[in-house]
């Protein structure tokens, strides 16, 4: 027996070594499919991922837009997206771009509806700024609006009310109520 162990171990030690790699390698793999893989999808929730930026980027429309968010979570038939501590950028194709931060929002693909909320607080690239609590941006019907306070800053007034409603398609914006209007040689101060 001792003559067999001496001729054998080198094929008694690689038999081993292949072993002990095999375990690692399918206990690993098991680890890896019931860690990461299985919490990023959740049955009857669909997919949830966290620190992303999304694009949604379609040739048809004039209008590209992109999030960055702290969480994403998009519906098992990808109709539905919800996101969370989330910075929004629209880029519309002749019009000033626009950023939107604020705590969590929605996204329907179906109903081309945006519904954001929480501390939003928007800025354009010519040098608007933009404050409510909560909005609704219909993407296929071309308006944004809130029932919440909103504050507007721009670079020679600031406007207060409740109430906004803007056409994105005619470029005109209506606080409906409570309006207050300052101007002044520099509000954004």
């Amino acid at each position: 027996m001792r003559v067999f162990l001496k001729k054998q171990w080198p094929l008694i030690a690689l038999g081993g070594l292949l072993v002990l790699v095999s375990f690692y390698l399918i206990r690993s793999g098991k680890q890896m499919i019931e860690g990461p893989l299985l919490d990023a999808i959740v049955k009857g929730e669909g997919l949830k991922l966290k620190d992303i930026h999304y694009t949604h980027n379609d040739p048809n429309k004039e209008m590209k837009w992109s999030v960055d968010a702290l969480e994403v979570s998009f519906s098992e038939d990808k109709s539905f997206i919800s996101f969370r501590e989330f910075l929004l950028k629209l880029e519309p194709e002749d019009r000033p771009c626009f950023e939107l931060k604020g705590k969590k929002g929605d996204y329907s693909r179906k109903t081309g509806t945006i519904n954001l909320s929480g501390d939003l607080e928007g800025r354009s690239e010519n040098g608007y700024r933009f404050f409510t609590e909560h909005m609704i941006i219909n993407e296929k019907r071309g308006y944004v609006k809130t029932n919440e306070a909103v504050r507007i800053l721009g670079p020679f007034f600031s406007i207060e009310g409740n109430g906004l409603f803007v056409d994105l398609e005619k470029e005109r914006i209506k606080i409906l109520s409570d309006v207050t209007t300052i101007v002044t040689e520099n509000s954004l101060i």
